[in-house]
């Protein structure tokens, strides 16, 4: 039953060193990226598949707890890929509109913080941290 636990967390840790990884250049380590919102692969996604797979290997894939995971993975994937990219936009839109105040001395533009302009996932992302969601609850089922 722990496995219901771990795997998922498992499955979210890996992606996020992952993107640490993937983001680095082989002789620095992208440090920023290992609490990023986006990148390759979605820590979103492996984690809430993870956590549907694992609940349906230990509790049956016919069970109401799997529907429950299955539903919540629809939303937090759903919101990783659309709500969160706009989200994105939003702040691409206000970093340019700030950078067009610099030259005007009653609203500056040092006095606003620079915006996210990534902060959601694309589909290639979504699927490959659903398939790794998917592969770390596999194999922690069949090694514990």
């Amino acid at each position: 039953m722990l496995q219901i636990l771990i795997a998922p967390l498992a499955a979210a840790i890996i992606a996020q060193l992952g993107k640490l990884l993937i983001k680095s250049n082989g002789l620095k380590l992208d440090w920023p990226s290992i609490s990023s919102y986006s990148g390759m692969p979605s820590s979103h996604a492996a984690m809430v598949i993870s956590l549907a797979t694992s609940v349906g290997l230990l509790e049956g894939f016919n069970s109401p707890l799997f529907f429950v995971c299955i539903i919540l993975s629809f939303f937090i994937i759903r919101d990783a890929l659309g709500l969160r990219n706009y989200i994105g936009q939003n702040g691409k839109i206000l970093n340019d509109l700030i950078k067009n105040l610099n030259g005007n001395k009653i609203v500056g533009a040092e006095k606003y913080p620079r915006l996210a302009e990534k902060v959601g996932h694309t589909p290639a992302q979504i699927i490959a941290g659903s398939l790794l969601g998917f592969l770390i609850s596999l194999a922690s089922y069949y090694i514990f």
